[in-house]
């Protein structure tokens, strides 16, 4: 029998994009999905959501993922997958000269020191923080939001390049279409960490 997973997101629209990497990448994968949007505020007002996420932990039938950068650390420690390893891992065997972009200040440090770990000193790591990308999330404008987000991104490379790109948020994964003509790799969490999911809980 196939293992399922629970993802726990902190927007709904989450939901929709995990189903379609699962039908394309893992048909038959089974996804249980868990929508939190008050742990994001939660753990920005500094709470400790310990408690609470040991105890959605414990109903995973298979994996845990956490699709929420912010929270990703403390699902980590719970024994769970963070959205942005294997993209950050991606990134850190690209090397060289790294833009990381952001839209959210409560990503950066756990994001940052991810990739520094994964990187080891052996490259440049600029980051580029988007705040204002993000009210066009919480509205659900996400066009408007993708479009910030890569007009930001394309005007920054055009003052001084990378090798290589990262969008930090899970949300920010479609702003990467829009930026296909640079030639260079933008790299994004959702699509890294289903295949990882996937390799990890296929059929038995």
């Amino acid at each position: 029998m196939p293992h399922s997973a629970l993802l726990l997101h902190t927007a709904e629209v989450h939901v929709a994009t995990f189903d379609a990497l699962r039908d394309e990448i893992a048909p038959g994968l089974g996804l249980r999905h868990a929508v939190r949007p008050d742990w994001l505020a939660r753990v920005r007002a500094g709470e400790d959501l310990s408690e609470d996420m040991a105890a959605l932990a414990a109903e995973a039938e298979g994996g845990f993922l956490c699709t929420c950068t912010t929270l990703g650390p403390l699902a980590e420690r719970l024994g769970g997958m963070r959205v942005d390893r294997p993209m950050m891992r991606d990134a850190a065997r690209i090397g060289g000269q790294i833009l990381m972009a952001y839209v959210l200040d409560s990503t950066r440090a756990p994001s940052l020191d991810l990739l520094q770990s994964m990187t080891d000193g052996r490259s440049t790591i600029r980051t580029l923080p988007l705040p204002e990308a993000w009210p066009l999330f919480e509205a659900g404008e996400t066009a408007r939001f993708h479009a910030l987000v890569a007009g930001a991104l394309r005007a920054t490379l055009a003052e001084r390049g990378a090798d290589v790109v990262v969008l930090a948020q899970a949300s920010m994964a479609g702003a990467a279409p829009l930026l296909e003509d640079l030639g260079l790799p933008i790299l994004t969490s959702p699509r890294q960490a289903m295949l990882a999911l996937a390799e990890g809980l296929g059929p038995t």
